[in-house]
């Protein structure tokens, strides 16, 4: 039945699992543990995901749940936009907000993969804006690659915002595709201040490749939907949370 439940709605809630079969919470543990083990399921804090889900990688087209928790965080990382200098945007939905509503009162470089973002930006006389270069993936329209991490090495950005498509305690920052990581990995590299835009369906998910620890993140800005427990978790882990 716990297989049949995280097959069906993607995710199995150990307490709620222990109510419904009318057995302990750790009861559930041992059995989740156990179907870990056979590789039927993987589990993450209170409670469980589908395997799937640990490669699942969305269209650029299909990015549309939490669209007014993504507009809200973006509304909240204009407050940590420079007046100068440059900055560095990566590819996904969220950053992708954050560029809709860029300012164009102030001289910035723009940095980013995204090609989305840089057709975005490209028209305001102000900013000047770079993609990495490299080969774009059609799912998600970013620039991978050689060129991409030639152009990274060589980048030192004033403030980075990041996005993602899984962020837990017990494995840090993920994604589900090789080169995006990669991709990834090196933008924490590459900004003085790194800044993590993410809804709450991210907060506890894992993707299948990790590429930065929580203490890169030097601040996370996430919507109110994100459970107090959560967010303590986060806070105890270290993380600075800003939740709007």
């Amino acid at each position: 039945m716990l297989v049949r439940t995280v097959r069906a709605t993607g995710r199995v809630d150990a307490a709620a699992a222990a109510d419904e079969f009318q057995v302990s919470t750790e009861t559930i543990r041992k059995d989740l543990i156990e179907l870990e083990k056979l590789g039927l399921l993987r589990r993450v804090h209170g409670g469980a995901i589908a395997v799937d889900e640990l490669s699942f990688e969305p269209a650029i087209s299909a990015r549309t749940e939490f669209m007014e928790e993504k507009r809200r965080i973006a509304r909240a990382a204009l407050d940590e936009l420079p007046r100068t200098g440059a900055v560095l945007l990566d590819n996904g939905s969220t950053v992708g907000c954050l560029a809709e509503i860029f300012p164009s009162d102030r001289d910035l470089t723009v940095f980013t993969n995204s090609l989305t973002i840089a057709l975005t930006l490209v028209s305001r006389p102000r900013l000047t804006v770079h993609t990495l270069g490299g080969r774009v993936r059609g799912v998600t329209l970013a620039e991978v690659g050689m060129w991409a991490t030639r152009a990274l090495s060589e980048l030192r950005a004033d403030v980075a915002f990041l996005g993602t498509n899984g962020l837990s305690v017990e494995r840090g920052v993920t994604t589900p595709d090789e080169a995006e990581a990669m991709i990834k990995g090196m933008m924490y590299g590459a900004a003085r201040r790194r800044i993590l835009l993410a809804d709450h369906s991210k907060i506890g998910h894992v993707s299948m490749l990790k590429y930065a620890d929580l203490s890169d993140v030097d601040l996370l800005i996430t919507d109110t939907g994100l459970p107090d427990d959560e967010l303590r978790r986060l806070e105890d882990a270290g993380v600075t949370v800003r939740r709007v």
